[in-house]
């Protein structure tokens, strides 16, 4: 099980949700230091945003839109006390009920990026699917950051 979803069974409810343990392939995914010819090449890690707004699930829809635009973000991360990512609101969702619940009109389970994906790789991706932005996470599920494309394209014009 992701721990992305541990998390979420824990937050609807559920108790004893287990997460596996984790490996020595896990050193890089959780973008600690690398070595070797690669380690000058861009990572999503090294790239996202470190300040993407986060908010709670029981956070009311017109509170969050507020606070993020006044901040000029059109999306925000909903995550548990401990940063894991659970939902995403992104322009339209905000228009919502303004007395909804972000956890009523968050998309569930975003698809996420671990810090230690190349980030050429990751903008070709985005590229081809006419995708603005990719959320990073740890491998526990943790946000580090959101990623935009123009990053990714900013990163291969310096590597030029």
């Amino acid at each position: 099980m992701s721990p992305r979803a541990a998390w979420r069974l824990e937050s609807l409810g559920f108790g004893e949700v287990y997460d596996y343990a984790a490996g020595k392939a896990d050193w890089l995914a959780w973008g600690l230091p690398r070595e070797g010819t690669s380690a000058d090449m861009p990572t999503v890690g090294d790239l996202a945003r470190r300040d993407v707004p986060t908010c709670g699930l029981d956070e009311k829809v017109s509170a969050v839109r507020q606070r993020i635009r006044a901040a000029g973000w059109e999306e925000c991360v909903i995550t548990n006390d401990r940063r894991i990512v659970l939902g995403l609101l992104r322009g339209q969702d905000l228009d919502a009920d303004p007395d909804a619940t972000a956890e009523e009109v968050m998309r569930p389970g975003p698809t996420t990026y671990k810090p230690d994906t190349a980030a050429a790789e990751a903008g070709r991706r985005m590229s081809e699917r006419g995708v603005r932005g990719l959320l990073v996470a740890t491998p526990d599920g943790a946000l580090v950051g959101l990623l935009r494309r123009q990053e990714t394209e900013r990163a291969g014009e310096d590597a030029s």
